[in-house]
């Protein structure tokens, strides 16, 4: 993970770049996106945004295979933007699906507490 401020402030830029090991279909990225976004927002998310963040979603990602990598750039209150390899896939202009998407990785109630502590800088690690 790349941000300006160090330690990591939650409002700053940020780039999470993932490297997949397996092959993934597109559509189960997104369902599980949704899942843990609907698993860590909780009422804070309607159903509406669910399905539009979806549709955004769709067109951000793409079917990865190993060592294929996904970039995604988080400007707080503006945006997301996408980039498979070093090709800009989408920008999704909506920073309450930006604030929430990265939150799968960076929330407290992340499934990875582990993952987290390192992409925040908390470990020695």
């Amino acid at each position: 993970m790349l941000s300006p401020v160090k330690p990591f402030v939650a409002d700053a830029p940020l780039a999470l770049e993932l490297t997949y090991h397996r092959d993934i279909d597109r559509e189960d990225l997104v369902d599980a996106s949704i899942d843990e976004i609907k698993r860590i927002s909780g009422s804070k998310v309607t159903e509406q945004q669910l399905t539009e963040w979806r549709q955004q979603m769709d067109q951000s990602f793409v079917d990865v295979q190993p060592g294929m990598k996904i970039t995604g750039v988080y400007l707080p209150g503006r945006e997301a933007r996408f980039y498979v390899g070093d090709k800009l896939q989408h920008v999704v202009p909506d920073s309450q699906f930006a604030k929430a998407f990265f939150s799968i990785w960076l929330d407290p109630k992340t499934r990875n507490p582990e993952l987290r502590e390192q992409l925040l800088g908390s470990t020695g690690s």
